[in-house]
């Protein structure tokens, strides 16, 4: 076990990132006027647990179907790619299925703890220390719940241009950490 602060908060900045909580608010509040009120707590929890499952049994996942964890980051590296181009360029790459209601399902998986998270999760496993990656997925957690307990005042707060800035900046940002795993981990493939 090694905490080591700058692990902390380069992980919790990927998630941050990756979870996209913030440009996620629109979805929400959509949800919430479809399907009446949410429940945050479970969300919440149901989330931080999928993750941190997926932090520990993951690996043995891709060991069984024989694949390495830079194989894994390498192909995180482009998933983050494209979820950074979707979010930079404001189009959808990948389209979910309409959610039929507002419960665990299309809140906690796959709204914060989808493909895109297991897969940086999984990414940074490769660089980090999972104490370091634990307390970043609970530090994600708590301001995911903050933000779904509060999603009305955010509403009024911010108007559809803030939260497109906010969404293309962490863009931008997700973008150079992709480029950063992609060239961390592709020299391990050749080995």
């Amino acid at each position: 076990m090694e905490l080591n602060f700058r692990e902390i908060i380069t992980a919790t900045m990927v998630l941050f990132a990756v979870i996209d909580i913030v440009g996620s608010i629109p979805i929400i509040i959509n949800l919430r006027a479809k399907f009446g009120h949410i429940q945050s707590e479970k969300a919440s929890l149901v989330s931080a647990g999928i993750m941190i499952a997926f932090l520990f049994v993951g690996d043995e996942i891709l060991k069984l179907i024989g694949i390495d964890v830079n194989s894994f980051a390498v192909a995180g590296s482009f998933v983050l790619f494209f979820l950074a181009l979707e979010m930079i360029l404001g189009i959808r790459l990948y389209r979910d299925e309409e959610a039929s209601s507002a419960s665990i399902v299309p809140i906690a998986f796959p709204l914060i703890a989808g493909a895109g998270t297991m897969t940086t999760i999984l990414s940074i496993k490769a660089e980090f220390h999972s104490i370091n990656i634990i307390i970043a997925i609970l530090l994600n957690v708590l301001l995911v719940y903050l933000v779904l307990k509060s999603s009305a005042r955010i509403e009024k707060m911010l108007t559809k241009n803030g939260l497109s800035i906010i969404r293309k900046v962490f863009g931008v940002v997700l973008l150079a950490i992709a480029v950063k795993l992609f060239a961390a981990n592709v020299k391990g493939l050749f080995v």
